[in-house]
């Protein structure tokens, strides 16, 4: 080791060279160097491993933290230059595909929650696509809902992305789609867990000559340290930019131009190329479905906790209620004298999940084909009612839902449906049980003016729809696959044509009187809302600093078969790290524990805290997988 001679340096000059000191260190670090970095922190012997697996980053100007470097990279350069989050996050979410590309896409979905500083709202972004209208649910069985020509629906994130840069961003689609233009042309050395992924889906990737020849050239998978190059995607990019190109030639407005590529995107050639893919290998996918999609902004949900705002995404997503409706739940709870890790406030926290559950998944569906009582849901009265369900001395069985004001199933009704799925009376078209699948990601942002944003977009499962569509060098969203669907043809959420599946994508943004605190985002499927929960409470009642936060030990649950059903079984995971005196006690209060070891898999969290006194900035990455922040 060697030490350098201190210098005195100015605060400006020391501000700019811990900020190319955070992008070089940054640059140098790859997926496979964290998780070689994690390796070694468990090996070692616990008196000598680090309090944390790495720092928080520390930024006064601006930060991003993503689910990979080179996405969090694409969006330092936006900072860089003058953006804004919004710029900065179209530009993330377009390498995220490069980075993950098993877990996300400009061709998959998701959720976007948004703070403009200037207005001081919040605002969230489904960018969720239906599935086609020409499907035949009937026709459909497990395996063809998780893969292949009919699994896909249609691709939101693009529309999305771009509806954001236009309503919010500064910069042009030429600026924010250059980083990924370059890396999808030129590839980029692939990290061990990228590599890990690809070898794990080979089989399903093989079948398809345009998805094996990105990720298995030469009939083998690609390895730690190879390039993945998608020449076709720098294509599909380069597309939408000379779009935007052509209209500013003619004089059209911003606005205008970012316009023509969204309508190149999903009424012109790539629409058509997407219709002649799938007509010609036996999709149903139109260029109609295409043109009929819109990005939807609308009001976020909304609760209060512990004297702080906080908001998440409405349906079709689960995650925001689950958010809500759990930190609803334990408010009475004094989780802080209890203490971080603690049996009993993991305890009320398993509890408040199950019950949040119950009523989520009986009400919360496409609100096209449902009223969802989301005022009922998210009261406190309701919420105080529903706590009582929650005995601190035993597990609960997994409950009823409960009668939220405005749900629009009678009483009758209401207790049919109950009492079909408790009886076993309701039958199943496909599988009750299925394991759910974390291949997501998560970004968030915050930039110098104080704006935020939250993202976290999907392919659902590995690789989506495993099928690159023709010469777009994109995979969809495999959507319509159990979990985001329902298995009982009776309810509101089983697959139909132009439904849009239900996804638990939900990005927090937490206020302090009006002003920014929290920006964080999770993967993991049906655990987001869990996650996201605990994170929450990390923060707010532990007051825990953010790095630390993340790297907190977690658990979340399943149920046997499903949530859909009143008296499932459920099976609490929790990561090894837990204290040993937790584990023992929640099995003495009767909950059914399955212990992973080490760090386990159950999220991967990035976070962002804005201190509420000088407003400066720090950033947590998640150790669980290859997140990574940078600021300046």
């Amino acid at each position: 080791m060697f030490q350098l001679k201190k210098q005195p340096v100015s605060p400006k000059r020391r501000s700019r060279v811990g900020g190319l000191i955070t992008i070089l260190t940054a640059a140098l670090i790859s997926g496979a160097a964290v998780l070689f970095a994690q390796q070694q922190a468990a090996e070692a012997p616990a008196t000598a491993r680090p309090f944390y697996t790495r720092p928080a980053v520390a930024a006064v100007n601006g930060v991003v933290t993503s689910g990979h470097p080179i996405a969090s990279s694409a969006g330092l350069q936006m900072l860089l230059k003058g953006g804004n989050a919004f710029d900065a996050a179209v530009a993330v979410g377009a390498m995220a595909a490069l980075g993950e590309p098993e877990m996300n896409g400009i061709g998959g979905n998701g959720f976007m929650t948004i703070f403009d500083k200037k207005s001081g709202k919040v605002q969230s972004v489904a960018m969720a696509g239906a599935a086609p209208k020409a499907l035949k649910p009937e026709e459909m069985t497990p395996e063809t809902l998780n893969a292949g020509m009919k699994a896909g629906i249609v691709p939101g994130n693009l529309g999305g992305y771009l509806s954001l840069l236009d309503r919010m961003g500064t910069m042009s689609l030429a600026d924010v789609l250059a980083p990924a233009i370059e890396y999808a042309e030129k590839g980029y050395p692939i990290d061990q867990m990228l590599a890990q992924s690809i070898d794990r889906g080979k089989n399903n990737l093989g079948k398809y000559p345009t998805t094996a020849q990105i990720f298995l050239p030469n009939g083998q998978p690609l390895k730690a340290g190879e390039l993945l190059k998608n020449p076709n995607y720098a294509a599909t990019l380069r597309k939408l930019v000379d779009a935007e190109k052509q209209a500013l030639a003619k004089k059209a407005t911003r606005s205008q131009a970012i316009q023509a590529a969204f309508d190149r995107f999903y009424k012109g050639d790539i629409a058509q190329e997407f219709e002649r893919f799938f007509k010609e290998h036996g999709g149903v996918l139109t260029a109609a479905d295409l043109a009929a999609y819109q990005p939807q902004w609308a009001e976020p949900l909304k609760t209060t906790y512990r004297g702080y705002e906080v908001y998440s995404n409405p349906s079709t997503s689960r995650g925001g209620f689950e958010v809500l409706m759990q930190a609803n739940l334990v408010e009475r709870f004094d989780l802080t004298s209890f203490g971080s890790g603690s049996p009993q406030a993991t305890h009320a926290m398993i509890e408040a999940i199950k019950v949040a559950k119950s009523d989520i998944y009986r009400y919360v569906a496409d609100p096209k084909f449902y009223v969802i009582p989301t005022a009922g849901m998210l009261s406190k009265q309701y919420a105080a009612a529903r706590s009582g369900l929650i005995d601190m001395s035993k597990a609960g069985a997994y409950p009823e839902p409960g009668t939220p004001e405005g749900r629009s199933l009678s009483s009758r009704q209401a207790a049919k449906i109950s009492d079909s799925l408790s009886s076993g009376e309701a039958r199943p078209a496909f599988p009750e049980h299925y394991d759910g699948e974390q291949h997501t990601t998560s970004f968030s942002i915050v930039d110098k003016f104080g704006n935020a944003i939250g993202v976290t977009p999907t392919l659902g499962g590995l690789f989506g729809n495993n099928v690159v569509v023709g010469n777009t060098g994109l995979l969809l969203n495999n959507g319509m696959r159990l979990g985001s669907t329902s298995p009982y043809p009776d309810n509101v959420n089983y697959v139909g044509a132009g439904k849009i599946p239900i996804l638990n994508n939900s990005p927090v943004v937490v206020l302090k009187d009006g002003k920014l605190a929290f920006v964080f985002g999770t993967p993991g499927g049906e655990t987001i809302g869990q996650t996201e929960f605990q994170m929450l409470v990390n923060l707010l009642d532990f007051k825990l600093p953010v790095q630390q936060a993340i790297e907190a030990p977690r658990f979340s649950l399943d149920a046997d078969p499903n949530f859909y059903k009143p008296g499932a079984q459920i099976e609490v995971s929790v990561e090894g790290r837990m204290p040993q005196k937790t584990i023992d006690a929640l099995k003495a209060m009767g909950h059914t524990l399955r212990v992973q070891p080490g760090w386990g898999s159950i999220g991967h969290m990035q976070t962002i805290r804005v201190d509420p006194v000088t407003g400066t900035l720090t950033a947590g990455g998640d150790p669980r997988r290859t997140g990574y922040a940078m600021g300046y």
